[in-house]
C-alpha cells in the first residue's frame, strides 16, 4: 500500500533571534514541515528567497525592522500569489489585525500561542482554512456589533456558546466534534440552532461578527 505524504515548505520571519530559532528548531522536528528560509527582516528574507524556492506557507510577525509584515504579506502575494500567510504577532490591537488581513493573510496568531497550536493553525490554513487564535478572534468579533445573549430573542445553550466559539476560531465541523466529543450530526444541529437564532447564514459571517 502506497500513502501520500505531504511536506508543507514553510518560511519563517521574525526579527527576534531566539525566538525565530524557536520557531525553526520546533519546524525541524517536524517531519510534515520544511523549512527553507529563515529570516529577521522582510527585505533579508525575499533577498534569501532564490527562484527555485517554492513556498506553501509564511509564518510572519508584523512588528519588524524596515518594511513591515504587514507590508511584506502584500510583497509575498504578490511574488507568489498561492503562497499563504500567517502572522504571529505580539500586538493584539484590533486596527493591526484587520490590516494583516486585508493585505491577505489567512490567519493571525499571538506569540503566546503554544507551537503545537501554530502547527495546526498552520496545517488548517494549508486545508483552505483560515485561522485565528481565541483572544485575536475574540477581538474581531467584538468589534462588530457585538452579541450578547440577553439581547437575542432565543439565548445560545451553553453548548452552542462552545461551538460558535470554535467557529470564530476557525474550526471545521469535524474538528469541533472532535474537541468536544460529539457526533457530526450533533454539530450539525448545533450549528443550525446558531444560525438561526443569530439570523446570519453562513460560517463566514459569524468569524466577520455580521449578526444582530
Amino acid at each position: 500500500m502506497f500513502y501520500f505524504y505531504v511536506m508543507i515548505r514553510i518560511g519563517i520571519i521574525e526579527d527576534d533571534a531566539f525566538v525565530r530559532d524557536s520557531i525553526v528548531s520546533f519546524f525541524k522536528t517536524e517531519p510534515d514541515f520544511n523549512c527553507l528560509v529563515n529570516a529577521g527582516s522582510v527585505e533579508e528574507f525575499m533577498s534569501l528567497w532564490t527562484e527555485d524556492i517554492y513556498f506553501e506557507m509564511v509564518l510572519s510577525d508584523i512588528g519588524l525592522p524596515g518594511v513591515s509584515g504587514i507590508e511584506g504579506v502584500k510583497m509575498i502575494r504578490n511574488r507568489a500569489p498561492k503562497c499563504q500567510v500567517m502572522m504571529l504577532s505580539v500586538y493584539n490591537d484590533t486596527q493591526r489585525i484587520f490590516q494583516a488581513l486585508c493585505a491577505g493573510a489567512l490567519g493571525y496568531v499571538s506569540k503566546q500561542t503554544p507551537m503545537l497550536k501554530i502547527k495546526e493553525a498552520l496545517k488548517s490554513i494549508y486545508d483552505g482554512g483560515s485561522y485565528m487564535s481565541p483572544d485575536i478572534a475574540r477581538k474581531v468579533t467584538d468589534y462588530f456589533n457585538p452579541v450578547h445573549a440577553s439581547r437575542l430573542q432565543q439565548p445560545l445553550t451553553p453548548r452552542e456558546e462552545q461551538v460558535l466559539h470554535a467557529i470564530e476560531e476557525g474550526l471545521s465541523n469535524q474538528s469541533i466534534a472532535e474537541r468536544l466529543g460529539l457526533s457530526m450530526e450533533t454539530i450539525k444541529t448545533h450549528v443550525k440552532k446558531i444560525y438561526q437564532k443569530l439570523e446570519v447564514n453562513n460560517r463566514l459571517d459569524i468569524v466577520r461578527g455580521k449578526y444582530k
